[in-house]
């Protein structure tokens, strides 16, 4: 459903907000182990991450990525998703077919369209800080 990099963007956004309601900024490897990611792609994810206000980041020995305190609350995952693989999960064909829309659907359009507007409703109201709490209390894991 998510691409690649979504999965891995989610996954260690999680993980920051974690450390990051422990007041801890994490550094780029530290992201990819505990999500099991490799450290270059993950890198890259966190860059566009960073350039889409989501994740703070500080260069240096003590710096690291972290969550803004006042945006623990506040991301959702809608926010995520979109900044790494835009709305095409709200508006793309089940099937994958380019020309599929309201006025010439594919066989599956109109039973896609609702699974996508559930996942849309599920992506807006999700916040990471609700994720987190999750990894937190052993409920939840990012890494098999």
């Amino acid at each position: 459903m998510f691409s690649k990099a979504c999965e891995y963007g989610i996954r260690s956004l999680i993980f920051i907000t974690n450390q990051s309601l422990q007041e801890r900024r994490v550094n780029i490897k530290d992201i990819s182990k505990a999500i099991d990611s490799p450290t270059a792609f993950t890198g890259k994810i966190l860059q566009k991450l960073v350039r889409a206000n989501i994740v703070e980041s500080i260069r240096g020995p003590k710096g690291g990525f972290y969550v803004e305190p006042k945006k623990l609350h506040a991301i959702k995952l809608a926010q995520i998703v979109e900044a790494i693989d835009g709305d095409k999960i709200y508006n793309g064909c089940g099937l994958g077919l380019k020309t599929c829309n309201e006025q010439k659907p594919c066989p599956m359009h109109f039973h896609f369209k609702e699974i996508r507007n559930s996942l849309k409703q599920m992506l807006s109201t999700t916040t990471l800080f609700h994720l987190s709490e999750h990894i937190e209390d052993g409920t939840g894991f990012l890494r098999l």
